[in-house]
């Protein structure tokens, strides 16, 4: 992220800055010293003067536009640092909606998509994004110079301290020279650029499934591109599986995947019993007689790994549904049993007993109606899925007639999860786009195409609104000094001693409202 951009349109002086080690000793020198270094670059001055002049016409009324969006982002962006600021010093409640979309706007970063440790892919996908915005930013900047005449002398990347940045550095006496419209137009390119960027970003990733659409299928359930080790589903997922559905709900994409498992968790949480899970299950006999019996003792299962402990419950129907009777249901039968999530997952359910919808009870004489014993933060979930590529699947697509009626179709398959749903849900990695072709390669390229565009849409966001701020060595210094000749009544001292207060104000106030937001984003973060 750029995070540091310095005065851009200050002329260097003709003097040679002492440095610790310069890298070369040419016109145009580079710089090391031991809290500040750069890397200048001049190839392309030529080639954007040209543009600009050619097209000058064109980009002063672009830019133009540009000067009206980056003004009502900057009184946008001091007036929710105000608000902000009283927020911090708890004088006033209600701003957390404002104070989440400020910050999740400024830094990009979802605690429950990141946590603490960022994946290698996601890693990339910032520092690739970060590239093409700032160099959106600064391209800005000197394709509005190049419109009104003035050449830019050098492109600078630079490290201050631990902060990266870039700028132009352009013919500061020249600059002078120009009207003050000019120059506005000028410092208001880069917060414009951002925000086209963001703008062309969101349409297409809205358009991503029409463009991909000739060899990708959208919407038809997320598929498997990578999973952890130490995920609980690791023994079932793998990748190329394509989830089709939760608890009997259909799975379109990603963002079902994570909103479903949010749901379930909630419904957990919500339950009017927590003791008694409300799922239910005909297990046959011959599997209750291969259980082990379970010793429950102050509500914990004695049941050995992978085993679970269920009771069994009546099978009335709706005439037995009230709420107090749910509660004596662990009491009504003292016959305990510990069963498998693998061999329950294919058992059909005894009903919905617990509802008002006259449902009676679907078991068998062979069967007993089985509901297991609910433990604290512990959800019980059945998750389909398809594979693919598995080999059963490749067999049956070179020989359909193969399909067994008593297995069913072998491309899809059935698994009991039972723990915490959320961790479980992001644990997996998924992408809402299925290749038509058979390539699991090709699963990677819609996600990485993806990511790509949100995360340059979160940096160019970031980049527009820090650029406005009123502080110090940003855009919105030279901004806001440029807004303030507009006010003729000010003499020139006023008017600098204005510039200065709003500034350092500025600066208090965003040191303040920053230091709140990474120390609530830091606790959020600790907390996955």
């Amino acid at each position: 992220m750029e995070l540091m951009e310095g005065r851009r349109f200050r002329r260097q002086p003709r003097t040679r800055t002492q440095t610790l080690l310069p890298l070369r000793s040419t016109r145009l020198s580079n710089t090391i010293s031991c809290w500040y270094c750069d890397y200048k670059i001049s190839r392309f001055n030529e080639s954007i003067y040209q543009f600009g002049q050619k097209h000058a016409r064109y980009l002063r009324v672009w830019f133009a536009v540009g000067v009206g969006f980056s003004l009502s982002l900057l009184f946008g962006v001091t007036t929710i640092l105000i608000w902000e600021l009283v927020a911090t010093l708890c004088l006033t409640d209600g701003s957390d909606k404002i104070s989440d979309i400020f910050s999740s706007l400024i830094l990009g970063i979802n605690p429950s998509g990141f946590g603490l440790m960022m994946p290698l892919t996601d890693v990339v996908c910032l520092l690739v994004s970060t590239v093409i915005s700032v160099a959106v930013h600064e391209f800005g900047h000197a394709a509005a110079a190049a419109s009104e005449g003035i050449q830019m002398e050098y492109i600078a990347i630079f490290l201050a301290v631990l902060f990266p940045g870039a700028l132009v550095a352009l013919n500061y006496d020249l600059l002078q020279a120009k009207p003050r419209s000019t120059a506005l137009r000028i410092y208001c390119a880069g917060v414009w650029h951002n925000a086209v960027v963001c703008a062309a970003c969101g349409l297409a990733l809205l358009l991503l499934p029409l463009i991909l659409s000739p060899f990708y299928i959208h919407g038809k359930g997320p598929m498997v591109i990578g999973i952890s080790e130490s995920s609980p589903v690791s023994s079932y997922l793998s990748p190329g599986d394509v989830i089709v559905s939760l608890d009997g709900i259909k799975i379109h994409n990603t963002q079902d995947w994570i909103e479903m498992a949010i749901s379930v968790e909630k419904q957990m949480l919500l339950s009017s019993d927590p003791t008694i899970n409300k799922r239910t299950y005909c297990v046959p006999s011959s599997l209750l007689e291969k259980s082990e019996t379970a010793l429950l003792t102050n509500n914990q299962s004695a049941c050995p790994d992978e085993h679970y402990a269920f009771v069994s419950v009546p099978c009335f129907g709706s005439s037995y549904s009230s709420g107090k009777d749910a509660h004596d249901f662990q009491r009504i039968n003292n016959n305990r049993y510990c069963l498998g999530s693998g061999d329950i997952a294919r058992l059909k359910s005894c009903g919905r007993l617990w509802t008002t919808s006259d449902n009676s009870c679907i078991c068998s004489e062979g069967e007993l109606c089985l509901a297991p014993v609910q433990m604290p933060g512990i959800v019980w979930v059945e998750v389909m899925y398809k594979s693919p590529y598995s080999h059963q699947c490749k067999d049956l697509e070179k020989n359909p007639s193969a399909k067994s009626a008593d297995f069913g179709d072998p491309c899809y398959k059935t698994f009991l999860f039972v723990g915490d749903m959320i961790s479980m849900a992001r644990s997996v990695r998924m992408t809402s786009f299925q290749p038509r072709f058979a390539s699991l390669f090709g699963a990677y390229l819609p996600d990485a195409v993806e990511k790509i565009f949100a995360c340059t849409f979160q940096v160019s966001v970031a980049l527009a609104i820090l650029n406005s701020l009123p502080v110090y060595c940003l855009d919105g210094e030279s901004i806001l000094e440029a807004s303030l000749y507009y006010i003729t009544g000010l003499t020139p001292g006023r008017r600098k001693l204005l510039l200065q207060a709003f500034l350092f104000g500025g600066s208090i106030i965003s040191c303040l409202v920053f230091l709140r937001i990474f120390l609530i984003k830091f606790c959020e973060l600790s907390m996955y």
